[in-house]
Parts: C-alpha cells; sequence; structure tokens
C-alpha cells in the first residue's frame, strides 16, 4: 500500500510590493505654473487696471500705473447703484443656497436610505438634469417664467436656479447619505427616536461635508449667474452684479479705467467666498466619490 505524502501548504506570506512613487518632474512644475499664470493674469489686469488713468491703459494696457489711483474704485464703492446691485446678489444667492441645500438633502436622503419602486429611475432622472445646461432649457423657461409672473422679480431667478442646482446636489448628497450605517439608525429608533428627529439631529451633522460643499457651489453658481438675469431681470432696480457690469460697462464705455474697478469689485466677493472654503469644496466632493 502506497503511501501520499500530502505537503502543507505554505504560510509564508509574500512581501508587499514597495509602491513607487515618482517625483514631480520639472514639466509638470512648468504646466501647473502656466495654468495658474493663466488664470490669473488676466484677473491680475483687471485688479490693477482699476487703479490706472484711462490715458495709461491707452497708451500702455499691460503696464503697471504710473501713480495708483484709488478714485476710480472710492467712485464705484460711493455709488447707491452698486450696493443696490450687490443687496440684489446677496438675496439671490442666500435664498439659491437655503433652498437647494434643505430641498437637495431631503431628496437625497429619500433616494440614499428607502428603498421604493422607482428609486433608480427618479435618480437618472436627476442625474440626467446635468446634461442640460439652462441655455438650451432658457427659451421654455422665460416663458415659465412670463406665465407665473415672475418676471423682473429676483423669485423669476431664484426658482429656476434652484431647480438646475438640485440635480448636482442630489448627486453629491447621495452618497455620503448612504455611508450613514444602518445599525446607527435602527438603535436611534429603538431610543425612540423618530425618522424626522433622526433626521435632523443625526444625518445632517454626519453629511455636514456635503451640505457644506452644495451650499458653497450653490452659492458661487448663483452670484455668477449671469444667462438667466439677462432674460428674467429688465428692472435695473433688481439687476444683480453681473447684469449690472454689463450695464456699467455700456454706460460709462468711454472710462475704461473705472469698468475695470466696477468689474474687480463685482468678483472680489466670489473670489474670497471660493478662497476660504477651497478645502471644503475639495473634501466634500472628494467624500462623495469615496461614497
Amino acid at each position: 500500500m502506497s503511501t501520499t505524502t500530502l505537503s502543507r501548504p505554505s504560510h509564508r506570506a509574500e512581501a508587499p510590493a514597495k509602491s513607487i512613487r515618482r517625483k514631480p518632474t520639472f514639466g509638470i512644475y512648468f504646466i501647473a505654473l502656466a495654468l495658474v499664470g493663466t488664470i490669473i493674469t488676466p484677473i491680475a489686469y483687471i485688479i490693477i487696471g482699476g487703479f490706472r488713468s484711462n490715458a495709461e491703459i491707452t497708451q500702455d494696457p499691460a503696464g503697471f500705473p504710473n501713480e495708483w489711483r484709488v478714485e476710480n474704485y472710492a467712485n464705484v464703492l460711493g455709488s447707491d447703484v452698486f450696493w443696490r446691485e450687490v443687496l440684489n446678489s446677496t438675496i439671490a444667492a442666500v435664498a439659491t443656497t437655503l433652498a437647494v441645500v434643505v430641498l437637495g438633502v431631503m431628496a437625497a436622503y429619500v433616494l440614499a436610505r428607502y428603498q421604493f419602486k422607482g428609486r433608480g429611475a427618479l435618480f437618472s432622472v436627476f442625474t440626467a438634469g446635468l446634461m442640460f445646461p439652462m441655455t438650451v432649457a432658457i427659451t421654455p423657461l422665460y416663458i415659465l417664467v412670463r406665465s407665473l409672473g415672475l418676471m423682473n422679480s429676483l423669485a423669476g431667478v431664484i426658482v429656476p436656479q434652484v431647480a438646475f442646482q438640485l440635480s448636482i446636489t442630489i448627486i453629491i448628497l447621495v452618497p455620503f447619505l448612504r455611508t450613514i450605517p444602518r445599525e446607527l439608525e435602527e438603535a436611534a429608533f429603538m431610543d425612540g427616536c423618530g425618522r424626522l428627529k433622526f433626521f435632523w439631529r443625526m444625518v445632517i451633522p454626519l453629511s455636514m461635508p456635503g451640505v457644506v460643499t452644495v451650499g458653497i457651489l450653490a452659492f458661487i453658481a448663483s452670484w455668477n449667474s449671469y444667462m438667466l438675469p439677462l432674460f428674467i431681470l429688465n428692472n435695473e432696480a433688481t439687476y444683480t452684479l453681473p447684469l449690472g457690469v454689463q450695464a456699467f460697462a455700456s454706460q460709462y464705455s468711454v472710462d475704461t479705467a473705472k469698468v475695470l474697478a466696477f468689474t474687480s469689485l463685482s468678483m472680489i466677493p466670489a473670489l474670497v467666498f471660493f478662497s476660504l472654503f477651497e478645502r471644503r469644496i475639495v473634501g466634500g466632493l472628494t467624500g462623495a466619490v469615496k461614497g
């Protein structure tokens, strides 16, 4: 009778492969600096141009001011028209942000936590909303806003902006809400926590990075919106800053320095807001991708 020798499986673990990290080359740094310079140069030109005179801009459009003139910015800041447009833009941006965050969180919570027929199709509808920019729907949107009696009002700008921002808001928030453990929800229900109480006390704090991200994106998109206010707002009393820049440039077309100063002041709030919350945006989008 032959005996068969069984070889025991080897338990030796293979040495993990060392990850090779390549240091950035000179070409990568050069491309990055070129991109940064391409973005910053127009902004710097507009801001510096506001400190120059019209004669200096005519003689040397790309030069630095011989004498830094602050009166261009002072005249714009002393204008009631500028501050009225700032107020209109602030009202539209804040209202849009609040509505997008509240409606987006509630809709994303249902899509992420509940099982119901047609959930996938509904999520696909919101995803498809990203493929239709406002320029494509501006004509039927104009007819709809006019039929609702919202022409020449900030409400006629806020409501469509909320509708267009909901798609990206829901897509970002759904992965955040799916990562909340089911065990936490079951434990909260066993302790007598209702659905609404669990939503406000547990869901909102845990998904705060995503909420902040969509809020920032909605605010910046509303602040920089130009196409929709151009079609909806015909009264100068309701103009937002993007429309105000166009009207100011048409009114003071021969005063290039003052136009550059007005343009600089109109874009500074969005630049500062984005710079302060840049990490929040990146962290929120990273969490959405991981989710």
